[in-house]
């Protein structure tokens, strides 16, 4: 029988080779901005070792506040949009497929850091996730130009030749920040219940869409990335049933998303327990249900422990993958995103391929350090 991991998927124009997604990984390797041909060559060793797909490391917006590294890479400007046509050509010219993952950090921004220390950070309502008053909150004509960064920077991506955009909305970044009531308190259409909350993302979706089909993109899809913790709640959540997620995702649905990307520490975890049908379905597996749209899943995929260890130098044993093709192959969810272990082995898909599975590494933190 064919592994599931590496049957065809197609999705408008995009077909891929396989199921096999790179997750996106910041990696401060582009000072000032700029992507250099280690980070192309970084991301062309993957393609040609067998990744259908590869979410690159969010790529900074055009608010002056929306990242806090200036290593990170920036998603506009003549000079890091150079930069990342020679990304995109190398990973063709190698067999692959890539994706920007477009992104706005938000309140997660410290001030006086990033590219261009001096801007202010944006935010749903100037509030911290503790619930400190740091700035006013934006205006309706502030929030339309946060919409309107992201519209241009998917129309970049579409004319640059990318093969999808994906809009970060996961991870207590911006996007996130918005459908958060702690963060979000706002009266306007911005605001409310979850529902409302989302609309803001709404409004992305419908304008990045735009702007890739008037820069050629028309075949191209979009993708966004949604969380339920946040990294400054581990334990948050949006939606605590089926039917809220159901009604939080439509407002995607209605805007025309494509594939939705639903990020969770440990991939493995039922994401509703307490349901007795379909208990064992994970976020990637209830969106599908619940939408009827392409998911990738993701979180410690390969690996016996979740992502937050590496932050502070913890490594992780390779897992079996028993348990993912079988969800994979009834159709649970339909890509799968690694991380660590494909930032570790730039071969990892070529040894799951080829059922290699006693060459798979150890996850190691100081992989981190080196663009391998």
């Amino acid at each position: 029988m064919t592994n599931p991991l590496f049957k065809p998927f197609t999705c408008r124009g995009l077909t891929m080779q396989n199921r096999v997604v790179m997750a996106p990984m910041t990696r401060s390797f582009s000072p000032g901005g700029v992507a250099g041909d280690n980070v192309a060559d970084y991301y062309a060793r993957r393609a040609a070792a067998d990744v259908g797909l590869i979410l690159t490391e969010g790529v900074v917006i055009d608010r002056k506040g929306a990242g806090q590294d200036a290593n990170t890479p920036l998603f506009h400007g003549e000079e890091p949009l150079m930069s990342w046509k020679n990304i995109c050509e190398k990973v063709h010219a190698a067999g692959g497929k890539i994706v920007p993952q477009i992104w706005h950090e938000g309140m997660v921004r410290k001030p006086g850091t990033g590219h261009f220390p001096d801007a202010s950070s944006d935010s749903p309502s100037g509030l911290t996730h503790t619930g400190k008053q740091v700035s006013e909150a934006p205006s309706t004509a502030e929030i339309e130009d946060m919409v309107a960064s992201f519209a241009r920077a998917a129309g970049d991506a579409a004319r640059l030749g990318f093969d999808a955009v994906e809009i970060h909305g996961a991870h207590g970044y911006l996007i996130d920040q918005f459908f958060w009531g702690v963060m979000n308190i706002r009266e306007d259409k911005y605001g409310g219940g979850l529902v409302e909350r989302a609309h803001f993302a709404g409004e992305i979706i419908k304008e990045c869409r735009k702007a890739m089909n008037a820069n050629g993109g028309e075949g191209m899809p979009l993708i966004l990335r949604f969380s339920q913790w946040k990294q400054q709640d581990y334990g948050a959540r949006l939606a605590e049933t089926p039917q809220e997620l159901g009604a939080f995702l439509q407002v995607f649905v209605d805007a025309g998303i494509d594939i939705l990307h639903c990020s969770q520490r440990r991939y493995q975890e039922p994401e509703f327990p307490e349901i007795e049908k379909g208990a064992d379905l994970n976020l990637a597996g209830w969106t599908k249900k619940l939408t009827g749209l392409p998911t990738i899943t993701v979180g410690s995929v390969g690996l016996s422990s979740d992502f937050f260890g590496a932050f502070v130098g913890q490594g992780s044993a390779a897992a079996s993958f028993d348990d993912l093709f079988e969800r994979l192959d009834k159709g649970e969810f339909d890509m799968v995103a690694v991380g660590r272990a494909l930032l570790q082995d730039p071969h990892w898909a070529t040894k799951v391929k080829e059922n290699r599975m006693d060459e798979l590494m150890d996850y190691d933190a100081a992989a981190l350090a080196v663009l391998s």
